[in-house]
This record gives C-alpha cells, structure tokens and sequence, in this order.
C-alpha cells in the first residue's frame, strides 16, 4: 500500500488525494512536482455574499489540469452522481469530491459544508477501501490522514446522504517528464486584499480571508519543500523566516475572524501585514531567490552564507565574478541592465543585485 504524502500538510484538500494516487502510479515523492509552479492568478467569486471578490482557492478543473501537467494523472472518465446515487466503484480507484458535512471521518462533518476529496478501492469483495490523506488542524477537530474500510451497504448509505450527489473521477496515468523547473511565485492585483479589507460583511470577509492564508501559506510551504528537494539542501534561513511570517499572517487572520464572529472588535493590522507577506515573496522566491542562487553558484558557496548585504566580505566575489553574475542574470531573465545602473554600488550585495533585476523586468 502507497504511503500518504510525506507533504500532506502542504496540501489543500482536494490536492491531497491527487497527490496520494499520483504517488501510488508514479512512485513515492511524485506528487511534491505540484510545488513547483505557484497558484494561477486568483480569480472572482461567481456567487454567494462576496461574490465579485478574488480569491486564490482553485476549482476542481484547475486541479484535475495541475494532476494532468505535473502529476501524470489524464482524466479518463469524470461523472456528476444526482443525490443519493451510489457510484460504480469497479475498475480502479476512484477520485471522489463531496460534500465535507456528511464524510464521518473529517472534522466538517455535521459542522461545515466544504468540497472534499477522498479515493475509494474496490476489489470485488465485500469491502471498500476509503483513502483519504488530509491533514490539516481545524477549531473541529484534527483531520489525519486515514483509511477506512467500508462495508458495502455502509458505502450505499454514505452516499445517499449526499444531498447535492458527488463528482467521481477516473485517471489513466500517463508518462512524466523531468521535474518541472520552479516558477515564480506571482503577486495578486492591488484589489485582490483591497476587496476584503473593505467589504462590509467583516464576518463574511474575515472567514474567507482566513481560508485565502490559509491556502497561500499552504502553497508556499510546498513551493520550498520543493526547491529543498531540487537543491539537496536545506532552506535559506530567509525563506525559513518567510515561511514563519506566513504562519503568523494564518493565525492573526483566524484570530481577526473568531474576534469579529463572537461580535468583538476586529483587530488592526492584518492587512497591512499580508501585503508585506505578499510582497516579499519576490525576496523568498522570485527575484530575490533567483539572485541568492545564481551568486552562490557562482561562488561556489553555499547558499545559507548569503544575506543581503556586502558581498565583499566574501574572499570568493571580485570583479571577474561580478561581471559573471550581471552576465548570467540577464540571459536568464532575457532582459538588458540599464548601463547607467552598472555601478559597482549596485553590484555588490544581494539586495542591490535584486533592484537591479526589478527594474529591468519593469522596463519588459
């Protein structure tokens, strides 16, 4: 039996159980490849009390192209079941996605109405194999990962509890390729945090803002094990640093949604501080990180020794490298340095180097 994800609790739920059967037909460690290209852009809510809001949560049809492009997981057959209707469980595992309230094994059950995904294993005898890997801590209960034999009449009143049916999915796997290389993480738009800043409804606003760190926390933290897995080393204690920022940014956020819900003032600060998280992601994982790990490479030293300060102080950085350095950013980033910009003031730290960059992607 396939272990569950060793990055289960970098997963959002749906993810999850895409990434416990690409391990199975691929092999253990596949689905960390999910980390390598950050979220789409957010996109509107089509309905309900925020609609017109952005929100960064992805649909099921943006899952199933990520399983598609990154896990080797093609869609092979995707059935909506009308309520009550039990699914045909033969021939291979299938990928469920239901209603979250009526699923016994997770905290939302008879609490909260949420999609969620789990696998189910029939070979032909008198009991199903429920899969599920979500693991995740919630002011329900805590969600592990779990599998759960499930008699078949006991699988027959399952789903016909659910009201509104089930998505179910079968995937054909295809070949894959070499790891992807790691994208950047994108900033949102100006209006993305503006739109919950400033809704009226803060319950409804703060309750879903708190889902959104939730989810680009979880995004992010997959995104580094991914490039800690790529690298074969650890994590630049920077990241690190950025990572515990998001931590504290998923916390505040709950904290200014449980103060508002039991009808209490709403704390300040809480968007201030995720426009911060937000902006830098650019140092954690965009230009910054690009800069760190093309000026370790090369000078031959590791990564963890930079800060962003004078690289003079390392015996390694003279003209030669810093000349190499300007040379193999801008064929990476297919972009030309303004002459007026290369000024050895310029070329000497980190972050000099990362402003530098900017500005030239700015003027693309």
């Amino acid at each position: 039996m396939t272990a569950f994800p060793a990055h289960a609790q970098h997963l959002d739920c749906l993810q999850v159980n895409l990434a416990l059967l690409a391990d199975r037909h691929h092999g253990t460690g596949t689905h960390a490849r999910l980390g390598a290209l950050p979220r789409r852009a957010p996109r509107p809510l089509a309905d309900g009390p925020l609609a017109g809001l952005l929100t960064v949560e992805p649909t099921l049809d943006e899952q199933l192209a990520d399983a598609a492009a990154l896990l080797g997981l093609d869609v092979a057959d995707r059935r909506r079941t009308g309520p009550g209707e039990v699914p045909d469980t033969t021939g291979g595992p299938l990928y469920v996605v239901a209603d979250a309230y009526h699923l016994p094994w997770v905290p939302y059950h008879r609490t909260k109405h949420v999609e969620h995904s789990f696998l189910v294993d029939d070979d032909g005898g008198d009991t199903l194999l429920i899969s599920d890997a979500y693991h995740n801590d919630t002011q329900w209960g805590r969600a592990r990962p779990v599998r759960l034999p499930y008699g078949r009449e006991d699988f027959a009143a399952l789903f016909k509890a659910l009201a509104d049916g089930a998505e179910t999915v079968r995937f054909t796997p295809s070949p894959l390729g070499a790891p992807p290389e790691p994208g950047h993480v994108p900033g949102p738009p100006p209006e993305y945090l503006r739109g919950y800043a400033e809704h009226p409804d803060r319950r409804a606003a703060l309750e879903a803002f708190t889902l959104e760190t939730w989810l680009l926390a979880r995004a992010r933290r997959l995104h580094a094990a991914y490039l800690e897995e790529r690298r074969g080393s650890g994590l630049p204690e920077p990241v690190r640093e950025h990572l515990r920022c998001w931590d504290g940014l998923v916390e505040h956020a709950y904290l200014a949604f449980r103060r508002v819900d039991r009808g209490r003032a709403e704390p300040p600060g809480l968007f201030e501080r995720a426009a911060e998280a937000l902006a830098q992601d650019a140092v954690a994982f965009g230009t910054g990180a690009a800069v760190r790990e093309v000026v370790a490479s090369v000078l031959r030293i590791d990564e963890m020794a930079l800060d962003d300060d004078n690289l003079t102080v390392h015996p390694e950085f003279n003209s030669i490298r810093m000349v190499e350095i300007v040379e193999i950013l801008e064929e990476r980033f297919a972009v030309e340095f303004d002459p007026a910009d290369l000024v050895p003031e310029n070329l000497q730290s980190v972050a000099g180097l990362r402003a530098l960059l900017n500005r030239a992607l700015d003027h693309e």
